[in-house]
């Protein structure tokens, strides 16, 4: 079984970029750069798609997080802690300090 190919967000604009101008056919793209042609017209059509989004004034931010949920993140991390210690000394109670069965 072969892995899927990722492209990296440079490329992918790249090649949008190229398909967008229409200098060179899909097909010519798709050749040039090893990418299916379906490939680089979904690419474009994104590209196209999100396009005012970079000369949007509106800057999106993050929500910021409340001291609550702070509270409450460091309460887990504070339970998987004790949680990793108690399973750590089982472990060596039951497999021997080398991590080996006795």
């Amino acid at each position: 079984m072969t892995k899927r190919k990722r492209y990296s967000a440079e490329f992918k604009a790249k090649v949008a970029l190229e398909a967008i101008r229409e200098e060179l056919t899909t097909a010519e793209l798709a050749k040039k750069y090893g990418v299916h042609p379906t490939m680089i017209n979904g690419w474009k059509k994104a590209a196209i798609e999100n396009m005012a989004t970079a000369f949007s004034r509106k800057v999106e931010e993050t929500p910021p997080i409340s001291q609550k949920d702070v509270e409450k993140l460091h309460a887990k991390i504070g339970q998987l802690v004790v949680e990793r210690d108690f399973l750590s000394d089982a472990s060596s109670l039951i497999l021997g300090p080398g991590g080996k069965k006795r």
